[in-house]
């Protein structure tokens, strides 16, 4: 006698005649929201470094000569959020990559606008923890640069912002010193600070700028200098040109966010935008909303 449970089993008539189909789970989506899961879960990760980051911040400013313990505590904090997001930058630039494929695969529309805005949600939340963490750096940097500035004050010595600025950019905290000469102990308490605090700085500018490079090689942010460069939204399924910036002599950099409310983000696809003027060493500093 034939075998007829493989028929039964893909087509079933009920009492009604309604036909049921068996289809069979897509396994592939399935492994495509547990890859998203770990993005989440990872970015959170990073979010909770950050606080940590912060707090270890405000301890180190308000100490004049903070433990080495706590030091050590910052620099492992911030080695583990660069390579926690060197990990998610792989992951979506894998995602991004196999949406070309999928469009000319066997795909479906649905599925791959799924995808499409399961990785523009986590971009932008990768972007928005990110940004908080270079602004974290950015004002440790400035006020360890106001406390370098009092304590040299205090030992007599009167900089300027632009000054000091050169100062740093030399690398060399005997800079600050070498023309201070005084046997006082407030005097020199306040020169240990200066080369502690310059010592921070030197440490957070690498670090400032290895992030910089990693949003660069994301295409996170679109330079526009003395260019009009167009930004895209989402609509439709389409991704149309819109607006264009208009020229300035300054850098800006532009956050990609969502159009419309809809809260979505691709890496090099974008709405609405946030700007950030740059300086000579192309640190990122006061982000403000367009």
């Amino acid at each position: 006698m034939r075998d007829r449970l493989p028929d039964l089993t893909a087509c079933r008539k009920n009492d009604d005649g309604d036909t049921t189909v068996v289809v069979e789970k897509d396994h592939f989506m399935d492994d495509f929201f547990h890859q998203v899961e770990e993005i989440r879960n990872s970015i959170a990760k990073i979010a909770q470094y950050v606080e940590e980051v912060k707090k270890n911040h405000s301890i180190i400013l308000s100490a004049p000569n903070p433990e080495g313990k706590i030091k050590e505590e910052l620099e492992d904090l911030n080695k583990e959020i660069k390579k926690t997001a060197n990990k998610i930058r792989t992951k979506l630039k894998s995602i991004e990559q196999s949406f070309d494929q999928d469009e000319g695969g066997n795909r479906t529309s649905v599925e791959l606008r799924i995808r499409r805005t399961q990785h523009s949600v986590l971009s932008r939340k990768f972007v928005e923890v990110m940004t908080e963490f270079n602004e974290a750096q950015t004002l440790f940097r400035e006020r360890s640069k106001g406390r370098i500035q009092r304590q040299l004050e205090i030992t007599g010595k009167t900089t300027t912002d632009d000054e000091l600025e050169e100062m740093l950019e030399s690398g060399n905290p005997s800079i600050f010193t070498s023309d201070i000469i005084s046997d006082s102990q407030i005097t020199r308490q306040a020169l240990n600070e200066i080369e502690s605090r310059h010592k921070d700085i030197m440490k957070l500018e690498t670090s400032i700028r290895e992030l910089h490079e990693m949003f660069m090689d994301m295409a996170m942010f679109v330079e526009t200098q003395k260019n009009c460069h167009a930004v895209s939204h989402l609509g439709k399924g389409q991704h149309t040109l819109q607006a264009c910036c208009p020229p300035t002599p300054k850098k800006e950099w532009l956050f990609q966010k969502p159009a419309d409310g809809e809260q979505l983000l691709r890496l090099s696809e974008s709405g609405a935008a946030v700007t950030a003027e740059m300086t000579s060493s192309n640190v990122c500093r006061k982000p403000k909303q367009m």
